[in-house]
């Protein structure tokens, strides 16, 4: 019996991050790419929180709910503890909505 190797966990974060990232706007995505370099943390954190901040006003036209797990991520990067919960949040979104996984670019 052969055994494969488990998938790198952070790799498979950045993929379905990656994925999830391509149904955003193109501004959006270019911004969220900027937000979740290393070099970015001293801005990350305040626009996470910023962003999920932004999720309890989501009655107002421009903010929502879409903001809470954008902003999730973002303090994912820099909270062990958010980064395994939206690793586990990633894989239960994979499971019940895989086409927005897996789509041509």
């Amino acid at each position: 019996m052969k055994l494969t190797p488990a998938p790198d966990p952070d790799a498979l974060r950045e993929w379905r991050i990656g994925q999830l990232l391509a149904h955003l706007p193109p501004r959006l995505q270019k911004a969220i790419r900027w937000l979740r370099r290393p070099s970015s943390r001293w801005a990350r954190i305040p626009v996470g929180f910023l962003f999920c901040l932004g999720a309890v006003f989501a009655i107002l036209p421009v903010l929502g709910v879409w903001m809470l797990p954008v902003g999730l991520v973002l303090l994912a990067e820099d909270i062990p503890a958010l980064r395994r919960m939206t690793d586990r949040a990633l894989a239960w979104m994979e499971r019940r909505r895989p086409q927005w996984f897996h789509h041509d670019l």
